[in-house]
């Protein structure tokens, strides 16, 4: 079982940026595929971002395209959500998720495909 645990989240004002980071831990010899989440209370689990085991192959929500990139850094055993332009409505608790993966290049973009995931790290951009 591996562990995840964010960091990086805060307040920044509308147009700034964040980086939040996901470092796993325990049976990180294993190959896994990584997406990050986001939570509005009240609302769904929302896809942000999705990237297959070997960080070759990514995909994202329409409304962050263009604005945040994803990324990972196996040696550290560290996966990275860059968050550029933010606006007000990206305002959540954002978690990583981790689904063991045998495919080098699938990446999964359901909540429901991640068994393991973070606590999550609040970002809040103010208008």
């Amino acid at each position: 079982q591996v562990q995840l645990v964010e960091s990086g989240g805060g307040l920044v004002q509308a147009g700034g940026s964040l980086r939040l980071s996901c470092a796993a831990s325990g049976r990180t010899e294993r190959s896994y595929a990584m997406g990050w989440f986001r939570q509005v209370p009240g609302n769904a689990r929302e896809f942000v971002a999705a990237i297959s085991r070997g960080g070759g192959t990514t995909d994202y929500a329409d409304s962050v395209k263009g604005r945040f990139t994803i990324s990972r850094d196996n040696a550290k055993n560290t996966l990275y959500l860059e968050m550029n332009s933010l606006k007000p409505e990206d305002t959540a608790v954002y978690c990583c998720a981790a689904v063991v993966s045998i495919l080098y290049h699938t990446y999964y973009i359901r909540s429901s495909d991640y068994p393991y995931w973070g606590p999550g790290t609040q970002v809040t951009v103010s208008s």
